[in-house]
């Protein structure tokens, strides 16, 4: 374990070392862990767990997921079950649906558990507002959480790349005595790199206001501004394109992720140097306020309404629809559907 210490805020960070998959295995030597969902967290972290010889197996409602699942090698009635016979079948229960999908088959679940077995989640949502999802666990099972730091796809190609993708996690419950062996076993058998402490509720306050900010609501919204200014005043699309997106995210912000912006202020040129370090203070003073604002929604349950709600009505995916379609039909991401094909590496 790392000792660590940022601006006087001690730190424990678990790693790979201290807990060997060997180790992890003679933990879990009892343990069949039932994952609930294929999305990308569940197919990520399945097969991860299934590459490293732990016992899993996959509930699913039959359809596309159950296909795919099929032709990733589940094999049906030995590591592919419908969804309550997964569920009776686990001693580890990795509540990997969606948040609208573990409200709705909450009973089911909680009808499955036994005495002794262990609730996962790899997102705060379901516990922390427990009184719009109404989960809320009996006190005879451990309640753990392990969330990683990326989608569901970078959990399973960081993985094959060797590399790991961090995680958080947090222990809601401690029935057993052994919630939190349990909690970082499993971190490491789905193929967390190295692993920080966190509780359900700061995981889930974090994780929707990154989403709603830098994330993704921010980002998209950023990109849009300076992409329509820049065409409002006479620049191309391919170069508005370059200026806006293509410049930050396939040369910057790498940079940025392996050096640090400290680092890029100080490898840039002087007159980007200088404008950078003029114009930061006043998107700073401009964005923190709203930022704050989104926080706040996060943790009076407001947008865990607003997202239950939206996601509950009959015509839901097919608003959602019109509304992705909105963002992939806008000029800025249909140039890029037409410039990153002519990126070096795809000539």
């Amino acid at each position: 374990m790392k000792e660590i210490d940022i601006n006087g805020n001690p730190e424990t960070i678990i790693e790979r070392t201290d807990y060997p998959i060997e180790h992890c295995k003679d933990i879990m030597k009892d343990e069949v862990t039932a994952i609930l969902g294929y999305g990308p967290q569940g197919r990520g972290q399945g097969l991860n767990m299934r590459d490293q010889g732990f016992k899993v197996l996959i509930g699913l409602r039959k359809g596309r997921s159950w296909d795919r699942a099929l032709e990733d090698g589940w094999v049906e009635d030995e590591t592919l079950f419908e969804l309550e016979e997964a569920a009776g079948r686990g001693t580890i229960i990795q509540y990997l649906l969606s948040d609208a999908g573990q409200i709705q088959l909450w009973p089911m679940v909680e009808a499955n558990l036994k005495p002794g077995n262990a609730l996962y989640f790899s997102h705060g949502f379901g516990i922390v507002f427990h009184e719009h999802t109404r989960i809320i666990p009996s006190q005879n099972v451990d309640v753990i959480l392990v969330a990683p730091k990326g989608s569901g796809l970078t959990v399973r190609t960081h993985f094959q790349e060797g590399r790991g993708i961090n995680s958080s996690y947090a222990i809601h419950q401690d029935a057993t005595g052994r919630a939190r062996e349990r909690c970082i076993a499993t971190a490491f058998a789905i193929g967390s790199g190295h692993l920080f402490e966190t509780t359900f509720e700061k995981e889930v306050y974090s994780d929707l206001t990154g989403e709603r900010c830098v994330l993704m609501g921010l980002l998209q919204g950023a990109f849009l501004a300076q992409y329509e200014v820049l065409r409002d005043h006479g620049h191309s699309p391919s170069e508005a394109f370059n200026e806006t997106i293509e410049e930050a995210l396939e040369s910057l912000y790498p940079l940025v992720s392996s050096k640090g912006m400290d680092w890029m202020y100080s490898n840039c040129s002087t007159t980007a140097q200088r404008g950078a370090l003029d114009w930061a203070p006043r998107f700073h003073q401009a964005l923190k306020p709203i930022i704050e604002e989104c926080y706040q929604s996060v943790v009076s349950g407001k947008e865990a309404q607003i997202a239950i709600e939206s996601n509950s009505k009959p015509d839901y995916r097919e608003k959602l629809e019109t509304e992705l379609d909105a963002i992939n039909n806008q000029e800025m991401w249909l140039a890029g559907k037409q410039l990153r094909p002519l990126r070096p590496e795809n000539l």
